[in-house]
């Protein structure tokens, strides 16, 4: 991380309880405006949890979350939101919007000009490989997989957010289309320049996208460090991703 690269997330001493059970401890570091964190860990290691501290999905118990130098208790929530795009693996597209009213829907609700609005949402459609003419009338339904989490990722930038947050979004996907929109995504985020936050239990995913990668277990964030310094780590969790990640190599 460059000493003169804006500070967009901190984590300064973060705990979230339930029950009186962390779901993560003691997190402390820092996210920089422009790069690609990949949060990498076990199902329930906290990768989910942490992501969803960022944008107030969940509150810290201890400790505090800031946004662009505040903490999220001090924003309005809804307005946090809108600067902090949000992908999920089922996408959450509505099913009784059309791929056009989908798009446009952050835009609608910020007050845009219709005309506006529909210029955004063709420059999106076509950004992620979506030919406007053929898609922004169809339904989800009437979507592939990977169609449907193009739309997702094209609804989350639809406002310009400077973040977007991306939970496991390729994962239901067959391998070959998941491969495509990693590759698609990667171009996209250099491209743009937008602040990335991205959970995956993949090793191989993680290492197409993430600039830095953090590894969670137990609720804690036991690495964070670039693909290069993260091949050299020898802590034990890290050593049995990088062995996982030898073997699929190995047996390509």
């Amino acid at each position: 991380m460059q000493q003169d690269q804006q500070i967009t997330i901190e984590f300064h001493d973060v705990t979230f309880s339930r029950d009186r059970r962390p779901l993560v401890s003691n997190l402390n570091f820092s996210i920089c405006q422009g790069e690609a964190l990949v949060l990498l860990g076990r199902s329930g290691s906290g990768k989910t949890t942490t992501m969803k501290l960022i944008n107030r999905l969940l509150t810290p118990t201890q400790g505090e979350v800031l946004f662009n130098g505040i903490p999220t208790t001090g924003w309005d929530e809804i307005k946090l939101r809108r600067k902090i795009g949000y992908v999920i693996q089922e996408t959450g597209l509505f099913p009784h919007f059309t791929v056009e009213r989908n798009v446009g829907l952050v835009p609608t609700l910020e007050a845009w000009q219709p005309k506006q609005i529909k210029t955004r949402v063709y420059e999106l459609l076509h950004l992620v490989g979506l030919e406007p003419t053929q898609f922004a009338g169809r339904y989800p339904h009437e979507l592939s997989g990977g169609q449907r989490q193009r739309v997702g990722v094209a609804r989350a930038l639809a406002a310009d957010p400077p973040v977007l947050l991306m939970d496991e979004p390729f994962g239901a996907l067959d391998p070959i289309t998941r491969l495509e929109l990693q590759q698609e995504f990667r171009r996209l985020q250099k491209e743009l320049g937008k602040t990335v936050v991205f959970v995956t239990h993949d090793i191989q995913e993680a290492f197409v996208l993430a600039s830095r990668i953090g590894l969670m277990y137990g609720g804690e964030l036991i690495v964070l460090a670039t693909k290069d310094e993260f091949m050299r780590s020898q802590h034990p969790e890290s050593v049995a991703f990088l062995a996982c990640l030898r073997s699929l190599q190995d047996n390509l």
